[in-house]
Order: structure tokens, then C-alpha cells, then sequence
């Protein structure tokens, strides 16, 4: 009876979720944790629990079609992983191995143009897995419906050092001036094909930090991060929409700032500054609070009635010299 009611107050509350939501991200980041303290909760091997785990990110992958999410990226396997004993790496090898292969052969993702494609140190990984990893961009590499990343072997701070370092080689051979580097240049050098902007990163499993997980794409972008309690294989279509609505509220947030330093700046800059502020207002406007949306109009009033009276003042000024004339 607990579980039933359990369930239904689920159901309801994801409904409700789902109506609050009014858009979607384009790219989520998910670092997927948990796994291994969700196996010993239950008495469990590790590899039971990133088996479990695997389920979730099936789910997940299909939640962010569902809304309309065009870039997934799941942080799978970190460089510091390497450190962990040998039979959990096999065994988590095993499972990655197993479902590239899954995926890369099921119908759900050839039908909704999946393109799946690793990013990290591939090279440092075993060659069944390796292997693995090409047969699945083989499989998906002529589809751009939905991008599937699966950072494997990875870690932020590598990536950003070794693209550094790509950049200073190309300096030093004269095939790049310093002056010429800009975000294009770093960008192109992180990755073998283009990571979109990260708009939120999602970790499960009451850790709250970003671990360094694409510190470039989501820094950068300033992402809206949600955090939550339960473990991966836990992780629930609420737990999902929550999420979402934590990336529409940092997304608001976002337009209003921009909106109250325009405003902010509209009494206090040039004539070619007034019209950009001008125009940053008009666009976020709608998401100022009635009250200062209220002090807008009053500024407009207040500019339309200078331009009156400038207009005035010129006008009688060319009316006096047409009267001397």
C-alpha cells in the first residue's frame, strides 16, 4: 500500500512538473554518481550497482527527447578512476563494452538520429573498449537529430592543458600568431568535433561540486547546476523536471540581471551605449518584476518628454531667426 501510494504521489507530482515547465536546455551534463554506495545500500557487488545505474541513463536519454534536449553528455569514466581495484575496472569495462554495443545497435536510437561519440583519453582505455567506442560512432556518425557524449577516460583540467599546449606548438612553429587566438582556437583543439555550450549540469548522490566535468563549456557558460540526494540508479523523472525548472530559474535569473545593469546604465552612459542598454532592456524586460518593469516606462516618459522639448526649443529657436530674417 505505501509503495502504491508512493507511486501515485510520484505520477502526480511529475505532472505537475511537467506543466510548470515552459522550454528545455539545449545541452545537459550529467555526472553520474552514486552507483557503488547504491550496491552496498543493497548488499550488492559495485559492478550491480553501475549495472543499475546503466538503467537510469537509459531512461534519462529518453526524458531529454522527450523535452527536447538536443546534447546529452554523461561523465562515465574520470582519469581518477584508473585508481580503483582492477576487478571493479574490469568489471565496469565489461558493462561499457556491452551497452556501447547496445546502444549502438538499437532501433530507438537509429529511429531518433542518436549520434553517439567519446570524449576524454580514449587511448588510455583497454582495446575492447576502445573497440567498443568506435563501433559505436561508426554505427550513429551520420546522425545530428540528438548528440549522446560519453566522457570516458576524462578529466577537465587535461583537456584545457593539452588544447594549451596544441595552441603554444602552433605559436612556436609560426603557424599562429598570438594575437590570433581566440575561443575558436581553444575550442577546436579540446575535442575532435564540436561540444555545444553546457546549460546544466545534473549530480545525484548529495555530492556538491562539478568535479571539473567540462569546465570549459559549462564555466564558461556560467550552467545552472542541480544537485540532489539520491543515488544514480535512484534518480527519478522528478528528480529530472526538477532539474529542468532549476535551469529555467538560473535562466531567468540570468535575463534579469542583464535587464537591471541595462537599466542601471541607462541614465549614465553615451548616446551610442543608451541605445544598446536600450535595446538589452527591451529584449529581457518581461522578466523584470512589475515594479521595475513600472520604472522603465517611467525613464521612457521622462526621455520622450526631453525629446519634446529639445524638438520644442529647436523649433522656436528657427522660428525667432525666420522672424529676424
Amino acid at each position: 500500500m505505501k509503495r502504491w501510494l508512493r507511486q501515485r504521489i510520484d505520477t502526480v507530482y511529475e505532472r505537475l512538473l511537467s506543466h510548470e515547465l515552459t522550454g528545455a536546455p539545449t545541452h545537459i551534463a550529467v555526472i553520474q554518481d552514486g552507483n557503488r554506495r547504491y550496491a552496498r545500500q543493497n548488499g550488492d557487488e559495485a559492478h550491480e550497482g553501475h549495472r543499475a545505474g546503466a538503467k537510469t541513463t537509459e531512461r534519462v536519454l529518453e526524458w531529454c527527447q522527450e523535452i527536447g534536449v538536443e546534447e546529452l553528455t554523461l561523465y562515465t569514466f574520470s582519469t581518477e578512476n584508473f585508481d580503483r581495484p582492477d576487478e571493479q575496472k574490469e568489471a565496469l569495462f565489461d558493462l561499457l563494452c556491452d551497452k556501447l554495443h547496445e546502444f549502438a545497435d538499437a532501433d530507438r536510437v537509429h529511429d531518433n538520429g542518436v549520434c553517439i561519440r567519446a570524449i576524454g583519453e580514449i587511448e588510455m582505455l583497454p582495446d575492447r573498449v576502445q573497440d567498443a567506442v568506435d563501433y559505436a560512432e561508426e554505427q550513429t556518425g551520420e546522425y545530428d537529430d540528438f548528440v549522446l557524449n560519453i566522457a570516458l577516460a576524462y578529466g577537465g583540467r587535461s583537456r584545457l592543458l593539452e588544447a594549451a599546449r596544441g595552441v603554444a606548438r602552433e605559436v612556436d612553429s609560426n603557424g599562429l600568431e598570438p594575437d590570433e587566438i581566440d575561443v575558436e582556437t581553444i575550442e577546436q583543439r579540446l575535442y575532435d568535433q564540436p561540444v555545444r555550450d553546457v546549460d546544466l549540469i545534473i549530480r545525484p548522490a548529495g555530492e556538491e561540486r562539478t568535479s571539473n566535468f567540462l569546465p570549459w563549456h559549462a564555466n564558461g557558460n556560467e550552467a545552472a547546476v542541480f544537485f540532489c540526494t539520491p543515488y544514480w540508479p535512484e534518480f527519478s523523472k522528478s528528480d529530472f523536471l526538477r532539474g529542468i525548472r532549476t535551469y529555467e530559474h538560473r535562466a531567468e535569473s540570468w535575463r534579469r540581471t542583464r535587464a537591471r545593469r541595462a537599466l542601471a546604465l541607462l541614465g549614465a552612459v553615451s548616446e551610442a551605449e543608451l541605445t544598446e542598454a536600450q535595446s538589452v532592456v527591451n529584449r529581457f524586460r518581461d522578466s523584470l518584476p512589475t515594479a521595475e518593469r513600472s520604472e522603465l516606462d517611467n525613464l521612457e516618459i521622462l526621455e520622450n518628454r526631453d525629446r519634446e522639448r529639445d524638438a520644442d526649443s529647436v523649433e522656436g529657436i528657427e522660428s525667432g531667426s525666420q522672424a529676424a530674417d
